[in-house]
């Protein structure tokens, strides 16, 4: 009776812990290597670029089809137009002109694509510092 006891008791454990393992996903997945970055202090009229890299880690190919920012100051520029295979990978370029902007800055870049993931955003910041006179 024990040993019918322990055996329940052990395929039950075995029963929930394969109920509990995750499901692979179907589909293209965008997976950042970084999806923040911060061009920590620069001066007003400065212009800085980074490039945020990613892998299509799901399991069809990853199409990007727009980019959007979220105001004029910051520039998107090559994203692959092609479809990415699975386990392939790519850039997204992304500049800031902070002319006319002070003080903290925050931005956002919002990828759209046919990724299942939750990963469709990129962002960055940057403290702005006036720019000095170089007369004095």
């Amino acid at each position: 009776m024990k040993s019918l006891l322990s055996l329940i008791v052990l395929l039950s454990g075995s029963y929930f812990s394969i109920a509990q393992s995750p499901k692979p996903i179907l589909g293209p997945v965008l997976t950042w290597e970084q999806s923040t970055y911060d061009f920590d202090e620069i001066f007003q009229g400065d212009q800085v670029e980074h490039t945020f890299r990613f892998t299509n880690t799901g399991s069809k190919d990853l199409v990007i089809t727009n980019v959007e920012v979220t105001c004029g100051c910051t520039t998107p520029k090559g994203w692959p137009r092609n479809p990415i295979a699975p386990g392939d990978g790519g850039e997204l370029t992304v500049s800031f002109n902070s002319t006319g902007k002070i003080g903290k800055q925050n931005k956002v870049v919002t990828i759209t694509s046919n990724s299942t993931g939750a990963s469709n955003q990129v962002m960055f910041t940057a403290m702005v510092l006036e720019k000095k006179d170089s007369g004095n």
